[in-house]
């Protein structure tokens, strides 16, 4: 039988739950061994490598009774929680990782076991990188939506009803112009929100090489909406890498460029949808105390501008 005192709960993953949570974060991380030891017996699993953890995630490497590798994956039961999985059902594994099972107690995920090690960000070439996110998003968006996922249109109307207020907390009056432009280009597209299912979180990071196929996303966050909101997290991948390259908007475009043509979309349209996340990220930094818009954002902003 698993011992919870064998089970050790990464540092950062038990901060981020004690430092800004309340009490139910902080009952919850402190049963999460005491979860692991009696999943792993339930589902007859064995370690099989270092715990790894994330931003609200802990992810222990096993081996399933008949010797096939998983990993058990386990995040405190949230809207979001059931999100992904209703959209890992739905999916199953056409280009994302496949649910193999869940405990519907706990939010619990068994996955496939995939590579951590080796994220889409280690192919040099930037242009192969994204035609391959691109053609995985693709085939995301292609599986039709199902019952239970928030729709776009509730989200875009929450943003639009926050910005008045939100705006003012911006120090400089050229970044509340730009939010209120962002604004009013949702206005104009929140009427027609789309049908798709989207992954909200696809960039170079949640794309793990796998020995199914040679690279699956993970980590869905999924709504149902226009592609052109699926576009952003691509777009400013490796923000960091990006700027190093010294021509920021060149790259931009061309990301861009090929995601648009991959997926068949309507230039203005995405460019619309893609600045309707510059304004979600925005409004979020405003939550958090930001007086600024970020430069990632008006950079990308930027680069959709009309071709002069």
């Amino acid at each position: 039988m698993s011992s919870p005192q064998s089970i050790q709960v990464p540092d950062a993953l038990v901060v981020s739950y004690t430092k800004n949570g309340g009490e139910e974060e902080r009952t919850w991380i402190a049963r999460l061994p005491a979860l692991v030891a009696e999943l792993l017996d339930r589902w007859r699993l064995e370690p099989d490598g270092g715990i790894a953890s994330g931003e609200a995630s802990l992810v222990v490497p096993v081996r399933r009774a008949d010797d096939t590798r998983a990993a058990l994956k386990l995040q405190m039961p949230r809207d979001e929680t059931t999100a992904a999985l209703i959209g890992l059902r739905a999916w199953n594994g056409d280009g994302i990782v496949r649910l193999l099972d869940h405990d519907p107690e706990s939010s619990a995920m068994l996955l496939e076991r995939l590579d951590p090690s080796r994220t889409l960000a280690s192919v040099e070439d930037d242009d192969v990188a994204m035609g391959t996110l691109g053609a995985i998003m693709g085939r995301l968006h292609s599986v039709p939506a199902p019952e239970g996922l928030r729709g776009l249109d509730e989200v875009a109307r929450d943003m639009l009803a926050s910005v008045p207020e939100a705006a003012a907390g911006l120090t400089d009056p050229a970044d509340r112009l730009l939010v209120h432009g962002w604004a009013s280009a949702v206005t104009e597209l929140v009427v027609e929100p789309g049908d798709r299912m989207l992954h909200w979180d696809l960039h170079y990071g949640n794309v793990l090489a796998a020995e199914r196929e040679p690279w699956l996303a993970i980590d869905p966050e999924p709504l149902v909406g226009d592609p052109g909101f699926d576009l952003w997290p691509a777009l400013d991948t490796g923000w960091e890498e990006l700027r190093a390259t010294g021509d920021v908007r060149r790259v931009l475009q061309r990301r861009f460029d090929l995601l648009t043509e991959v997926l068949g979309l309507d230039r203005p349209r995405a460019a619309g949808w893609t600045l309707a996340r510059l304004l979600q990220n925005t409004l979020w930094d405003i939550e958090d105390g930001r007086t600024s818009i970020d430069p990632s954002q008006t950079a990308v902003a930027e680069a959709l501008l009309p071709r002069r």
